[in-house]
């Protein structure tokens, strides 16, 4: 049949602002033929309804062995030997397997297992933030903080290990820049050889992380996988791709969207003094600022397996088809002046984490790590404000996240409960902003992120929509 011509889904401009071009896509139809940086063509779903429907079709399923040759030809799938050791995970797996591994993880990332840990990341964001200098540096002469050096990139890692059990041996080896395989380039990219270094570095330590785990095993999450290995529950490729989608997807996208929601905040400053005046908007602040501008901007391959039709388009079979959960939750069809930040917002059913059987199982863990980033944040640096102009600010180049680079800011006179205030105060602060949530769990179950619903009693499969390796970067 005769194809569209495809979109170049990828450039500057369209990684600073893709809603306009999003917005157009909406109004020609809910189906486009898009272009990836790497060459390979995909079908990009934008409409919410669309989306929610092609998030929970049945016929499209995620094991790369769908793809078509055309889709095996040009994608950024890795390499062997690691595509068939790493990533023959949760995310690329269809039922049941899918769904037996899936509850080997679930009990880890519950919302009462999040609530007992948050002390815990409390006290991780609160040490970084101590780190910082007593008051803001000097912008007028170039001094400014780099929030995502300093704290973005770091506290989601620092859950995280603290979720999985990971020893601090190795969370003090593990190299950032691994997590850049989520990002990966073409087979003719001059970037590959690089990209390949990464795989090897990150394969070799979790190798050495599995050993450690057999030798000295606990009640932790690493270690129960380890068990589960051992007792033929998973084989070797099964374990290891388990452990990569851990590291990897359990920090990058959450550091993204800490940036999406400071820029967010900086860019409206009014909704930033209102939050910080009144912590008690922090559950339904959170959930907008994740519909408004979602860190997983597109979720990763789905495919037919025979020729059909996806909301009136007709697909073929093996042809990639790509949800963007950015253009659904903005949609004006389901929610009114979507362009506006608006911390009333009420219903908020976005699509931040996905839906369906793929459907987030740490969704309760980034909203939580999320609502403490900014609750210490705006606690502890009063009249926080951005110390370059909004359009100096880099995105991420990767195609299916957004995120920036780097965050400079500044802020203005440090009081009490501001960074080098005592423990007491801290505490304080903080327990106010405890006392004004809510009803805790009973309260977060009612976010429009945790619309998949029956995840609460743990009855959908594992999968985030955010993680694993899918496509170029954008260079």
């Amino acid at each position: 049949m005769s194809l569209p011509e495809p979109l170049p889904l990828y450039g500057e401009d369209y990684k600073r602002d893709p809603y306009s071009l999003y917005a157009e896509l909406r109004e020609r139809g809910p189906v486009h033929r898009v272009r990836f940086p790497s060459g390979v063509c995909a079908w990009l779903v934008t409409g919410y309804e669309a989306a929610h429907r092609a998030l929970n079709d049945p016929r499209l399923g995620k094991h790369h062995s769908r793809g078509n040759a055309a889709w095996r030809a040009r994608a950024s799938i890795m390499p062997e030997p690691q595509h068939s050791q790493l990533q023959v995970h949760l995310l690329h797996q269809d039922p049941p397997r899918h769904t037996a591994m899936r509850r080997l993880i679930t009990d880890a990332f519950t919302p009462r297992r999040v609530a007992e840990l948050r002390p815990r990341f409390e006290r991780l964001a609160e040490a970084l933030l101590d780190e910082l200098p007593p008051a803001s540096p000097d912008r007028r002469h170039g001094g400014s903080v780099d929030l995502v050096a300093s704290f973005a990139a770091r506290f989601p890692f620092l859950v995280l290990a603290e979720a999985i059990g990971l020893p601090a041996a190795f969370t003090a080896r593990f190299d950032r820049d691994w997590g850049k395989v989520v990002q990966p380039v073409g087979p003719h990219d001059p970037g590959r050889p690089a990209y390949e270094a990464r795989l090897r570095g990150l394969q070799g330590y979790i190798a050495d992380l599995v050993r450690h785990k057999r030798q000295e095993p606990g009640t932790d999450l690493l270690s129960r996988l380890v068990t589960a290995r051992d007792a033929g529950e998973l084989d070797d490729a099964e374990l290891d791709s388990m452990i990569f989608q851990l590291l990897v997807a359990g920090q990058e996208p959450v550091t993204n969207q800490i940036t999406t929601a400071l820029v967010a905040l900086l860019r409206h400053p009014e909704h930033l003094a209102r939050l910080r005046d009144d912590p008690a908007l922090l559950p339904r602040a959170v959930t907008e600022l994740l519909r408004y501008d979602s860190a997983f901007e597109l979720t990763t391959w789905r495919f037919l397996a025979a020729d059909a039709e996806v909301s009136g388009t007709r697909i073929p079979a093996g042809d990639s088809v790509i949800v963007s959960l950015c253009a659904a939750n903005r949609d004006p069809a389901r929610f009114p002046a979507p362009d506006t930040l608006d911390f009333d917002r009420t219903p908020n059913p976005h699509l931040a984490f996905g839906h369906g059987i793929h459907f987030c199982p740490g969704a309760a863990l980034a909203r939580t790590e999320l609502h403490i980033a900014l609750e210490t944040l705006l606690r502890r640096l009063p009249g926080l404000r951005l110390a370059v102009p909004d359009s100096d600010l880099k995105w991420i180049p990767a195609v299916l996240a957004r995120g920036v680079e780097e965050l400079p800011v500044v802020w203005g006179e440090v009081g009490s409960a501001g960074a080098g205030a005592d423990a007491g105060e801290r505490d304080r602060g903080r327990d106010r902003a405890r006392s004004r949530e809510g009803s805790g769990a009973g309260e977060r179950a009612t976010d429009g992120d945790a619309v998949a619903g029956t995840e609460r009693a743990g009855s959908l499969p594992y999968g985030c929509p955010f993680s694993g390796a899918g496509e170029a970067t954008a260079r």
